[in-house]
């Protein structure tokens, strides 16, 4: 069924609201983490993490579509050209609060981060997107259309995140890397770009859990160009009797939350014990995760592969000696 043009100005105000909302949680719970005096590096990588991959990326596609679009109206020119400014000014503070050392600059950047965008979103409800609608020579359909597709082109550049938050030499290299990452996937060796990008999380999991998040980030994103491919392989799932083994559904927790909660869980495993993994995707950035860090001490089962539901059975191999007693599954 064709798109009204009614229906795409709903599905644009449907999405600024879910990008407040998504800048307000995550610069709250950087808030809350500078607060209580905890570490605030995760809650600041998270947030900028988002701000680059989607609220740049965002306003990266208004500028080429409903911007312009706008502009042939002699009285809306001076209004798009104020709300590019504000675009330069977001991109502005999220570079200095990617570049802040404390955890009360981090806070204050946030803070005026979430201010300008919640009314800079204000104004292109009110303003910007009445005075198309009323141009009965524009259609919201077509423009909604092509700014899915310059999102899409734009947030497919892995280490702009990176590049944007790149503060020292160990995250210089990271970006470096992703490029690099990038490259290979468009070469069509995900599997390997996956498996490096997956190793240098693992090696900066610990001392820099800031860039390894911004690491695991682009895994997914890895990933997710990996399954746009031509063909792709669904995997198979196995029989697995999974009575006696426990349950860890992850499908409510936030996806910040899951990796490290799932992996907790292996660690905490007896030798040949397993736990039957829940999630709602297709878990294969965490398998590549488990290969950078437990290459062939684990196991990995599909047992139900989507298209809403998946699960895993997720074992350590009992080992004798420093010999690995069953070789770890393929999937």
């Amino acid at each position: 069924m064709t798109m009204t043009n009614e229906e795409a100005v709903e599905a644009i105000l449907a999405h600024h609201r879910q990008l407040v909302e998504d800048v307000t949680r995550r610069t709250s719970e950087l808030h809350d983490a500078v607060t209580d005096r905890h570490s605030f590096e995760i809650e600041r990588a998270r947030l900028v993490s988002y701000l680059v991959d989607e609220v740049l990326s965002h306003a990266g596609a208004e500028e080429h579509s409903i911007y312009p679009a706008a502009a042939d109206r002699l009285e809306m020119s001076s209004v798009v050209d104020a709300m590019v400014d504000e675009h330069r000014q977001l991109a502005s503070d999220i570079e200095q609060l990617a570049r802040s050392t404390t955890g009360a600059e981090a806070d204050r950047y946030a803070r005026s981060v979430v201010q300008l965008f919640t009314s800079h979103v204000v104004t292109e409800n009110e303003v910007l997107l009445p005075a198309l609608v009323a141009d009965e020579e524009v259609s919201i359909v077509q423009l909604l259309d092509q700014m899915h597709r310059l999102t899409e082109k734009t947030s497919d550049d892995l280490s702009l995140a990176v590049d944007v938050a790149g503060l020292d030499h160990e995250a210089a290299v990271l970006s470096q890397l992703l490029h690099a990452a990038t490259a290979l996937a468009q070469l069509r060796e995900s599997d390997q770009a996956c498996a490096l990008v997956a190793t240098t999380w693992a090696a900066l999991r610990v001392p820099r859990p800031d860039l390894a998040e911004l690491a695991n980030r682009s895994l997914h994103r890895l990933v997710r160009m990996a399954s746009q491919e031509a063909v792709v392989l669904r995997p198979r799932d196995t029989v697995v009797d999974t009575s006696t083994t426990p349950l860890l559904d992850v499908r409510t927790l936030a996806p910040a939350q899951r990796h490290e909660i799932i992996f907790s869980s292996y660690e905490a495993l007896d030798q040949g014990a397993a736990f039957l993994l829940v999630n709602d995707h297709d878990p294969k950035p965490l398998r590549y995760q488990f290969e950078a860090e437990h290459a062939g001490a684990f196991t990995w089962d599909y047992v139900e592969s989507g298209p809403k539901v998946w699960r895993v059975r997720i074992g350590r191999i009992a080992t004798i000696g420093k010999e690995v007693s069953v070789p770890a599954h393929r999937a």
